[in-house]
């Protein structure tokens, strides 16, 4: 068995010659495409907007929870009013009772009845 053996110069095998103060090791610098780089922005735009949409969602609960005191506070003092006048009155019928006026009046009493 003969064989042929074929030699190759070393510029016909690695055209990066060895040249001294050469590397020979090739770094491409690596980067994102294009769709990739749409990819980011477009998560990056909706990561902020739902962080503005929380926002403006807690502040409107914080409305929602304001106009509920709000609305507390004056059925309250419509209460109080109320009461205030009913008071009043209670006041004045038994202030009347004890008055040396109301004293030297006279009882009313149904003298009769309309007959037809």
């Amino acid at each position: 068995m003969s064989s042929v053996q074929t030699y190759a110069s070393r510029r016909e095998v690695n055209p990066i010659s060895f040249a001294r103060g050469r590397n020979t090791v090739r770094i491409e610098k690596r980067s994102l495409g294009s769709i990739s780089q749409i990819v980011i922005i477009i998560l990056l735009t909706l990561i902020c907007g739902l962080i503005y949409a929380a926002e403006g969602t807690k502040s409107t609960s914080f409305d929602y929870e304001i106009s509920a005191v709000e609305s507390e506070i004056s059925d309250l003092n419509a209460r109080r009013d109320d009461l205030a006048v009913e008071k009043a009155r209670l006041t004045s019928v038994a202030a009347a009772k004890t008055s040396t006026v109301a004293a030297a009046m006279t009882d009313a009493t149904v003298t009769g009845y309309a007959t037809e």
